[in-house]
């Protein structure tokens, strides 16, 4: 006898083992508890094994409900990943994208591995640089998709978030208005790094490089250790540095937008599709 289990009877089944609660995954799914309890019978019907054990206060699992749920994922990846591939995923080819150091950290692996997911015909190819680097990529052709940060109000491609540029550091770096202020930068060209000395140099503050790198770690790295400050975007100041915008007459930074730039001359459909999936990147901190 062949057994048939159906998808949704599955994903019904894995909303109750997740959360051990029919209330809960009633909720999740957007139906009433009866019908989940009716889908879970249905499921055992289909399975001939009982599969949730349930008293007046508690429901687990029983020992085929664990093999049944280690099914459920197999099966529904499964299911979802081919039909995402016949339902808008034919889309085939190449992608070059490329994307800002800072800007890589963040939620965009987690993005991109959504979108390989749901194009898997889409050979995506990363580049991971310095924003300047990227654009000039971009100019000659060798990239199709660059999310770069930029000065703000640049009218260049399309923006994500707009934020503001902070001096970054130890909480307990001592710093003396009387001396050079210690900077941790990236390479040129870089628009943090110009954006910083363009700021002091205005301010009349005096200044000194004591890191050059071409990687947001590198920087971290640095300011950990205490070598100086570097400019950041606010939203993106990792939990154990702190902004220290303000304090011995620090001058105030400018705006930054994090923006998509897209290559006219490449395949518009591939682009435009990691462009949507990107324009809901939420910010966060940069990582530790």
């Amino acid at each position: 006898m062949t057994r048939y289990f159906d998808p949704t009877l599955l994903r019904t089944f894995l909303a109750v083992a997740n959360g051990l609660s029919f209330t809960r995954a009633a909720a999740e799914l957007g139906i009433s508890q009866p019908a989940v309890s009716q889908q879970i019978r249905r499921l055992e019907d289909a399975a001939g094994r009982q599969l949730v054990s349930r008293d007046t206060r508690t429901i687990t699992l029983t020992d085929n409900g664990e093999a049944m749920a280690g099914f459920a994922r197999t099966i529904l990846a499964a299911h979802d990943e081919a039909a995402s591939y016949f339902t808008g995923s034919a889309m085939s080819g190449r992608l070059r994208f490329g994307a800002a150091d800072e800007l890589a950290l963040s939620e965009l692996p987690s993005i991109l591995r959504h979108f390989r997911q749901v194009y898997p015909r889409i050979n995506l190819e990363l580049t991971v640089t310095q924003s300047g680097t990227l654009l000039r990529s971009l100019e000659r052709n060798a990239l199709d998709l660059i999310f770069i940060n930029q000065e703000a109000d640049t009218d260049l491609g399309r923006m994500v978030r707009r934020d503001r540029l902070v001096w970054v550091g130890l909480d307990r770096l001592e710093l003396d208005p009387t001396q050079p202020l210690p900077l941790v930068t990236y390479h040129a060209p870089s628009f943090g790094r110009s954006a910083a000395i363009s700021a002091l140099t205005a301010a009349g503050r005096a200044w000194r490089i004591t890191c050059n790198t071409r990687q947001i770690n590198g920087i971290l790295a640095a300011v950990r250790a205490g070598l100086g400050v570097c400019v950041l975007a606010q939203s993106r100041v990792p939990p154990d540095l702190r902004n220290l915008t303000g304090r011995v007459d620090l001058p105030e930074l400018p705006d930054v937008e994090m923006a998509l730039v897209a290559n006219p001359r490449s395949a518009s459909e591939p682009v435009e599709a990691l462009t949507k999936a990107i324009l809901n990147l939420p910010l966060a901190p940069i990582g530790r």
